[in-house]
């Protein structure tokens, strides 16, 4: 399988592509691996986990390189994503013994009562490219700490970084047969589908989601599916500061070249700050420097993949032919790479595909609007339910509205943020099931009860 960077469009390495033969050896041999890995205690476990975030971090530059190299990112951004998801091993460090450990509920009587948590066994976790480190460690390593083995599938366009996720895990002492990578595309990832497996988490697009989950639902195993999103941010007349709002918003929506599955997809803006509020978003895009991953100055890199391209450019038609204006950007640039303008589109509305479709890049539409009820029927007309954010002075105003919307996280005031804290998940076709906080950590046990007669 040829790796190629996205910059260049040059093949930077080719791997073994796992066999469906391969993955039915492996899937057998993470089986028995979990019978003996399941069995150590949770710090056990845990202390490789910990080792892994260690030798993360002592190589974080040849691992920022390797990333920006596969998938396009800019290196800063690379680096912050690697330093960044050092959270989630801190996370399980103070807390996973504690939700992992049995709970007694009745210790008097004729009957005591209590509930243990016991692996699921082997879990298939087919992850995403945009963030690996990120939605990879909220599935890999939870699952490991919770007493289960992983065979994971790391997005074709980031299997380098999966195949190092492989050497550094096995360097902590987690067994070969407790952490497979499997290198693939999606035929791949069909014949994990047909394994004998004991759960599925997957990250990556709704449509794939929905047909895991049906591929699989006989088996009536766990299924969980972190999947994308048309986030909106309301932006209300009384924020304080016209261009710093403008300056957040705009890093909602372009970090990582917008290919996130919670940035903002869609604005609306007060119309009496409207005009104000563009002039501010546009300055700040247009400061964005476009170019070589690699510098540290870069901001907007290429995209991650080829086809990508041609969503942006009919979601722009649609758009123009629409009535839609636009402020910046716009097209494809005249280079090597998948590279495209950072665009912002105004005198957007609701049957736009750029306001209706995940865009997946650097690219944002915006609508004015005249009051809090206009805003939210807009922020709801949407099949999507991962998040939402409101920008005002006023917290239980801004609530009124985010507390009418049927999402997984809302936003007062911030946006494009996850911390390990708090669950992260999705509502509608953004997603099945939660990661992170113990919602996260009991997501890979299932609970056994026992009653119990002295």
């Amino acid at each position: 399988m040829k790796v190629i960077n996205p910059a260049s469009e040059e093949v930077i390495a080719q791997l073994n592509a796992t066999t469906a033969q391969d993955l039915s050896q492996i899937i057998k041999s993470l089986r028995e691996g979990q019978k003996v890995w399941g069995k150590k205690s949770v710090s056990e476990r845990l202390a490789c986990i910990i080792r892994f975030g260690e030798l993360i971090q002592e190589n974080l530059e040849e691992l920022a390189h390797t990333l920006t190299s596969e998938t396009g990112k800019p290196l800063q951004q690379s680096l912050n994503e690697i330093k960044g998801a050092q959270n989630r091993i801190e996370h399980l460090q103070h807390h996973a013994e504690k939700w992992l450990a049995p709970e007694t509920l009745v210790n008097s009587g004729n009957t005591h009562e209590k509930i243990e948590y016991e692996p699921l066994g082997v879990i298939g976790n087919i992850s995403a490219w945009n963030f690996p480190y990120n939605v990879g460690y909220n599935v890999f390593l939870y699952a490991l700490v919770a007493g289960n083995s992983v065979v994971y599938k790391p997005s074709e366009f980031a299997s380098l970084t999966g195949k190092q996720f492989e050497k550094y895990l096995w360097q902590t002492g987690v067994p070969k047969n407790v952490f497979q990578c499997v290198i693939g595309t999606g035929e791949l990832g069909q014949c994990l589908l047909e394994q004998s497996l004991d759960g599925y988490f997957f990250t990556g697009s709704y449509k794939t989601g929905l047909h895991i989950a049906q591929a699989v639902s006989h088996k009536l195993v766990p299924v969980q599916l972190e999947l994308g999103g048309k986030d909106p941010l309301y932006v209300m007349e009384d924020i304080p500061d016209v261009e710093q709002a403008a300056i957040n918003a705009a890093e909602g929506a372009f970090y990582n070249n917008g290919q996130s599955c919670c940035a903002v997809e869609r604005m609306y803006v007060s119309s009496t700050i409207h005009d104000e509020f563009v002039e501010a978003l546009v300055t700040e895009v247009n400061s964005y420097a476009v170019g070589d991953p690699t510098d540290l100055k870069t901001y907007i890199g290429p995209l991650t993949r080829a086809q990508q391209l041609e969503v942006l450019k009919d979601q722009i038609a649609d758009a123009l032919n629409k009535g839609a204006t636009l402020k910046t950007g716009g097209k494809q640039l005249d280079r090597e790479g998948y590279y495209f303008e950072p665009t912002v589109l105004v005198n957007c509305n609701a049957s736009m595909k750029v306001m209706r479709e995940e865009s997946f890049g650097p690219i944002i539409g915006i609508q004015k609007v005249s009051s809090d009820s206009e805003a939210l029927e807009l922020m709801k007309d949407t099949a999507y339910g991962l998040t939402a954010a409101v920008f005002s002075s006023d917290r239980k105003r801004a609530l009124q509205v985010l507390d009418q919307l049927d999402i997984g996280t809302a936003y007062w005031n911030c946006c494009d943020r996850v911390s390990p804290n708090v669950p992260w998940s999705g509502r509608k076709n953004s997603g099945l099931g939660a990661t992170l906080s113990a919602q996260g950590i009991r997501a890979f046990v299932q609970p056994k009860s026992y009653h119990l007669r002295p």
